[in-house]
C-alpha cells in the first residue's frame, strides 16, 4: 500500500505531465475517445493505485483541454495498461493514448522508440484487451509505444509509455512537433 506522500507524488507529477500536454500536444492527436494520462504508485496492484484524468483529455475549440482533474481510479482502461506493464518491469509507471495513425508510427520509430502491434483480431475470448494486447507485446521487454489497428467497433490506438508522466508527455509534444514539422515540408514539395 502506498504512503499518502507517494500518492500525492503521483498526483502531482501527473497534473504538471497534464498541464504540458494542454499546453503543447497537437489537438489532432487526440482521438474519438480521448487521451488519457495515467500513473502508478509504486508496486500498484489495482486500478485504485493508478491515477489518471477524470473524463479524459478531448479536443475543445482546437485544444487539448482536460475534462477534469486527476484522480486515483479515474480510467480502468488506461489502469490495465499500466499494470500490466508493471509486472513485466515495475518501472515502466505511466502511460498514455493517442489516436493511430500510420505516419505517427513512423515518427515515433523516427524518435528512436521501440514500437510493437498487437492485433485485436488475434485476441482469444474471455480475456480483457489491453491486457492481452500489452502483455503480448511486454513477452520480451516493455517497449516505448504499443499500438493496434483497431477492430469491428473499437478505434485503432496508440499508447506511448515510460517511467513517469513526464516522459510520456514529452514523447507525445515531440511527435505532434514531428508530424507538424513532416506536413509543413509536404506542403512545400
Amino acid at each position: 500500500m502506498a504512503s499518502e506522500d507517494e500518492r500525492n507524488e503521483v498526483l502531482n507529477r501527473l497534473r504538471d505531465a497534464v498541464s504540458r500536454l494542454e499546453d503543447g500536444m497537437d489537438p489532432g492527436l487526440v482521438p474519438e475517445v480521448g487521451t488519457n494520462l495515467a500513473y502508478a504508485v509504486p508496486g500498484a496492484r489495482s486500478p485504485s493505485e493508478v491515477a489518471a484524468v477524470e473524463g479524459r483529455i478531448v479536443r475543445l475549440k482546437g485544444k487539448v483541454h482536460p475534462v477534469g482533474d486527476v484522480a486515483f481510479g479515474a480510467s480502468d482502461h488506461m489502469a490495465r495498461v499500466v499494470l500490466t506493464t508493471l509486472k513485466f518491469d515495475p518501472r515502466v509507471r505511466a502511460a498514455g493514448n493517442i489516436g493511430f495513425s500510420e505516419e505517427a508510427v513512423e515518427r515515433l520509430q523516427d524518435l528512436l522508440l521501440e514500437v510493437c502491434e498487437f492485433d485485436r483480431r488475434k485476441e482469444p475470448p474471455g480475456v480483457s484487451t489491453m491486457d492481452w494486447g500489452v502483455a503480448r507485446c511486454c513477452r520480451e521487454g516493455v517497449p516505448d509505444v504499443i499500438f493496434d489497428r483497431g477492430a469491428v467497433g473499437k478505434e485503432p490506438m496508440i499508447r506511448i509509455l515510460g517511467e513517469d508522466p513526464e516522459t510520456v508527455a514529452k514523447r507525445i509534444i515531440q511527435l505532434g512537433q514531428r508530424l507538424m514539422m513532416q506536413k509543413g515540408n509536404s506542403s512545400r514539395d
